[in-house]
């Protein structure tokens, strides 16, 4: 797994991706998250084309802590079936990603 990540999520409000945000730092789970919104999503679900206002939360983490990040996600989340996506950091500002380390915890 890539040492660090960035996760995607989108919520129905500001004030849940707020939470999340919020929750994410407090476990140390989270360098980082930008809260993006509120942005359009156009989707298919249960048979139908539907579209949303939503925010986007772009979170920066480690790769070992995803699963738990994900947990997190889960538990506090409004949708039946929430995106929840991570992506490798190929690359990046060493001092970045340095500060970024600093700011989270190891794996438990």
């Amino acid at each position: 797994m890539n040492e660090y990540i960035q996760v995607l999520t989108t919520t129905e409000t500001k004030e849940t991706a707020e939470k999340i945000a919020e929750t994410l730092f407090d476990k140390r789970m989270a360098g980082c998250v930008q809260i993006i919104g509120p942005i359009t999503s156009v989707y298919r679900w249960k048979g139908k084309i539907e579209k949303a206002e939503e925010w986007l939360c772009q979170i920066k983490t480690k790769g070992e802590l995803y699963s738990e990040v994900e947990e997190t996600i889960l538990q506090m989340h409004t949708y039946e079936t929430p995106e929840i996506v991570s992506m490798p950091i190929i690359a990046g500002n060493k001092k970045y990603l340095q500060w970024l380390n600093s700011e989270l915890r190891t794996k438990k």
